[in-house]
């Protein structure tokens, strides 16, 4: 058997051809005279003839749309991005003691996935226990780990950033100006000094 001697299963469907007599002849379906009689382009999608459009009719709803990140508000938890949850028992057999446990390297020792090709916000719960020290950096601890760190034989570090304030700087800057107008009225006064001994 070759491919020209294969038939289709199949009826062949001939072309609709319009405008030649019978039930398609005269007008072709397309009734008399009107913007959808004519050739080219006829009225937008949701067009009612110049009534409210039914997109227009419809109630809507107050809001953003799209995930956002919120801290506070219980109304919008839709919102919230929920983090990755990970237990002590599942890193204590990946990672030696001393070591930091950060997004980056949960990542690369295939612990977690990325998620919309970002490194999700990742959590850890007290489930399990470790024997050793481990830095935890960028990454969300619970309550549990924090307050039985020390009876669990395990103790967690974390790295805190701390924040940069201008405090500090606008009062060094204020004993500057105050320092240059002590010296300035220590030299007038040495100056009027002078002169009253001339």
């Amino acid at each position: 058997m070759q491919l020209h001697q294969i038939n289709p299963t199949f009826k062949k469907k001939l072309r609709k051809r319009v405008g030649r007599g019978g039930k398609k002849g005269t007008y072709s379906g397309r009734g008399m005279k009107g913007q959808k009689s004519r050739s080219g382009k006829g009225p937008r999608a949701g067009f009612a003839g110049g009534d409210t459009t039914l997109l227009k009719r419809l109630p809507k709803k107050r809001g953003m749309v799209g995930k956002v990140k919120i801290k506070r508000g219980p109304k919008l938890s839709r919102l919230r991005i929920n983090p990755v949850v990970l237990n002590l028992k599942d890193i204590k057999d990946n990672f030696k003691d001393g070591e930091i446990v950060s997004p980056k390297s949960l990542f690369k020792k295939k612990l977690i996935s990325k998620i919309n090709k970002k490194i999700p916000i990742i959590k850890i719960l007290g489930e399990g226990e470790l024997k050793g020290k481990l830095i935890f950096k960028g990454v969300k601890i619970s309550k549990k780990v924090q307050e039985g760190a020390g009876e669990k034989k395990h103790d967690v570090k974390e790295k805190i950033k701390k924040k940069r304030t201008r405090r500090k700087k606008v009062k060094k800057v204020k004993e500057v100006i105050v320092k240059k107008e002590v010296v300035k009225k220590e030299k007038t006064k040495k100056q009027e000094v002078k002169k009253e001994v001339k």
